[in-house]
């Protein structure tokens, strides 16, 4: 994938009604700092490289590195189970220097809460990070979807308050 800002619109019948629509309120929406809590261990202590956050129907799809070509997917109410994070084994990939650094991950992690919650009718329904290659993927209500590498995306914050 280039290294540059991809947009993509999709469905033109979705961008049609997108005011006649509104987010509605999800599990993952309604325990959202304890989903990034669980999103940031499963990147620096579990092995996870990318993960894709689907807010609106509370899963996560997770690719881990000591499984590189199998993606996991957990759902709703298993994520916030109090045992989740404990069931993976402990897996560093740190000497692969991922592009985005650990101290990295949080601030991503609270714009997408941002953008998740910043308007009721253009809102972020899923969003993704990979650690090795420093890419971010958002998909948004208007049935856009953003591909952008990490550094990027943060030097154009304010181009994403309103798609």
């Amino acid at each position: 994938m280039p290294y540059r800002w991809l947009q993509v619109k999709g469905d033109p019948s979705v961008r049609e009604f997108l005011f006649q629509q509104s987010r509605q309120t999800s599990l993952f929406d309604e325990h959202l700092d304890q989903v990034h809590q669980i999103i940031y261990q499963l990147f620096t202590l579990k092995g996870a490289f990318h993960v894709k956050a689907h807010y609106a129907s509370s899963q996560l799809t997770c690719w881990f590195y000591d499984e590189p070509f199998s993606y996991k997917v957990y759902v709703k109410e298993e994520v916030l189970e109090p045992s989740f994070i404990e069931g993976f084994p402990d897996i560093n990939y740190e000497k692969r220097r991922p592009r985005v650094g650990q101290t990295r991950i949080q601030p991503v992690l609270d714009e997408f809460k941002r953008l998740r919650f910043t308007d009721e009718q253009i809102y972020l329904r899923n969003a993704s990070l990979h650690r090795i290659n420093g890419m971010i993927g958002m998909n948004f209500s208007c049935d856009g979807s953003h591909y952008i590498e990490h550094d990027e995306f943060f030097q154009r914050l304010t181009e994403f308050g309103y798609i």
